[in-house]
């Protein structure tokens, strides 16, 4: 079971909103499956339909577990590129949606199936 902290999911949000219409990307950092934190990495490029990661920029830190990332459209499901990425980053990813409140996310395995995150 994996649980994230609330002012972490509404630090997500406003720099989801922040970043609209572009896409927000960031990496996940947890602590005994408690998502306390997100890291940006640097070089990240944001478009309207895409985040790309410099994973060459990640530090080997094993506290990093995955990854979250906005859609602007509010679709909160992954796309095939997102799936591919979920695939090499870890075992949690979080897809927020417009208008970025605190029911509009999803979160998902590696494998992109879904997956229960507690708001703690």
């Amino acid at each position: 079971m994996w649980s994230i902290r609330e002012r972490t999911l509404r630090m997500i949000m406003e720099a989801s909103k922040d970043s609209y219409p572009n896409e927000f990307g960031a990496m996940l950092r947890a602590e005994h499956n408690i998502i306390y934190e997100i890291a940006m990495l640097p070089g990240t490029i944001s478009g309207h339909v895409h985040v790309i990661f410099q994973a060459y920029s990640m530090p080997i830190d094993f506290s990093y577990v995955g990854s979250v990332h906005s859609h602007p459209s509010g679709n909160t499901h992954p796309s095939d590129a997102d799936l591919h990425m979920f695939s090499n980053t870890g075992p949690v990813h979080i897809i927020v949606g417009y208008p970025y409140n605190l029911n509009n996310y999803s979160a998902y395995t590696r494998n992109g199936d879904p997956l229960k995150l507690e708001i703690i």
